[in-house]
């Protein structure tokens, strides 16, 4: 039996399309080779950047900021929906620097917060110590951004799933996806540890293993993984020791509700090798303790790591492969996919759906030239 809409990988960007393509009365039916949500999307930090009020030359911005104004829409409609609160809380962040080199980069960051209308403030030391006293006393500078977000995205995950499914969405875990039968310009079925799956529409969201997949059809769409652990620590009896989210450099200190904290994240080349380490572990842990001095007395209650999906610039690819008009593609948004997801969503709805685009995704095309983006991409 043919089904109409298939999309091929279970995290945060293949159940946000299944979730928007739901509300517009489409079901889908989503497969992925493990448990659904429990991928790269599961090991992220949830953290949300601060909207921009002014629009921006850079399409990679304008997608980012689209979905940063789209999440508290989606988490209060989740939250109706299933009774599952995502954890979207608006803390606020800061962005710290040790050495003047480390400065100079977070003032071109604030330039571009400037251009883009980010809200956001340096801070003196007196000032840095009473926004939190947790932190070191040996930084240089720090800069605030009072809009910064996070959410707590194993539950954001289980919201989606919760969702999809109370839609009429058909969530298949265990079914791995070994390629593709066409036919002329069309991909009649999938090949699938379940068997043949004939179908109508087919997304690929398959976050790292993406371009293995496309490979299989000569599409060229590179998905480099890229490995990032993860530490939780529990502050002493609870008691939060920050309030805000830490930022410096591409590493972050993220506090919760509960007294715990999430410190991340390495980035480590490795290929398809998601295990965790104890060196990298030692080094979160230091890392948490020289931002933070008293998480010396936290206690160390998990790690975890996850591949995320590169690409051939540092743009997603987003649309129709090439020569095929059915076989869309939505993946390679390497450490922004939480971020991305809920934009990326309502944007592939536009294309699948053949109305006016309320964002132009013409830049995350799959045939296009790779470039680096030099746009900032910091929260």
């Amino acid at each position: 039996m043919a089904q109409d809409v298939v999309i091929v990988g279970g995290g945060v960007i293949g159940l946000s399309i299944a979730y928007a393509l739901a509300r517009e009365g489409v079901r889908s039916t989503l497969l992925d080779k493990e448990e659904v949500g429990r991928g790269a999307s599961w090991a992220g930090a949830g953290l949300i950047p601060s909207p921009a009020s002014k629009l921006s030359k850079s399409p990679l911005v304008e997608l980012r900021n689209w979905s940063t104004k789209l999440y508290p829409l989606w988490s209060q409609e989740l939250r109706d929906e299933t009774g599952i609160d995502n954890g979207f809380r608006r803390t606020g962040g800061l962005d710290v620097a040790f050495t003047l080199e480390e400065e100079n980069e977070v003032k071109t960051s604030a330039g571009r917060w400037r251009v883009e209308g980010i809200n956001y403030e340096r801070l003196t030391p007196a000032a840095i110590r009473q926004l939190e006293p947790g932190l070191t006393e040996t930084l240089r500078a720090a800069w605030f951004l009072p809009d910064r977000a996070q959410i707590r995205n194993p539950r954001h995950l289980r919201a989606l799933a919760a969702a999809c499914i109370r839609r009429g969405v058909t969530l298949r875990p265990g079914i791995e996806v070994f390629g593709f039968q066409t036919v002329e310009d069309r991909v009649h079925s999938l090949l699938t540890s379940a068997g043949t799956l004939e179908v109508g529409i087919v997304i690929v969201c398959a976050g790292a293993w993406t371009g293995r997949l496309m490979s299989g059809l000569g599409v060229d769409v590179p998905t480099p993984p890229l490995k990032g652990q993860m530490l939780l620590l529990k502050s002493p009896e609870g008691r939060p020791l920050l309030q805000h989210i830490v930022e410096w450099g591409k590493n972050y200190l993220v506090p919760r509700d509960d007294g715990r904290i999430l410190v991340g994240a390495t980035e480590e080349d490795v290929g398809f090798d998601s295990e965790t380490s104890e060196m990298s572990t030692q080094w979160l842990y230091e890392l948490g303790v020289r931002l933070c001095p008293p998480l010396a007395e936290a206690t160390v209650e998990q790690s975890w790591s996850g591949l995320r999906p590169g690409s051939k610039d540092t743009r997603p690819y987003l649309g129709l492969a090439p020569n095929c008009r059915n076989l869309y593609v939505a993946s390679g948004h390497k450490r922004a996919g939480l971020q991305l997801s809920p934009g990326t969503a309502e944007a592939m709805v536009d294309l699948l759906l053949d109305r006016p685009p309320r964002i132009d995704i013409s830049a995350f095309r799959l045939e296009r030239e790779g470039q680096v983006d030099e746009s900032s991409f910091r929260s």
